[in-house]
């Protein structure tokens, strides 16, 4: 994959992130899939662990105001929104 592909995978993973599509996730996630959060715990069952965040955050939605790619790295830079309900 060359960089424009790599970041067209990681805006439309984010974008079925955003859309609460289960089903699209899974279908870009690898057999080795893991999701590492921001306090380092890694998480392998992602199809569960986005069914319930969904449940949880069903207004969640990410927005980035800049997306690159370094040596096959996605960065995306923006922030988040949902409510605390």
């Amino acid at each position: 994959m060359d960089s424009f592909d790599i970041m067209m995978v990681a805006l439309k993973f984010n974008e079925k992130i955003n859309q609460r599509d289960l089903d699209g996730l899974v279908e870009l996630m690898t057999d080795d899939h893991a999701f590492i959060d921001n306090s380092g715990d890694i998480y392998k069952n992602m199809k569960e662990g986005w069914r319930e965040f969904f449940e949880n955050h069903p207004d969640y939605r990410n927005i980035f105001t800049s997306v690159t790619v370094q040596n096959n790295v996605v960065v995306m830079v923006g922030y988040s929104t949902y409510s605390n309900e």
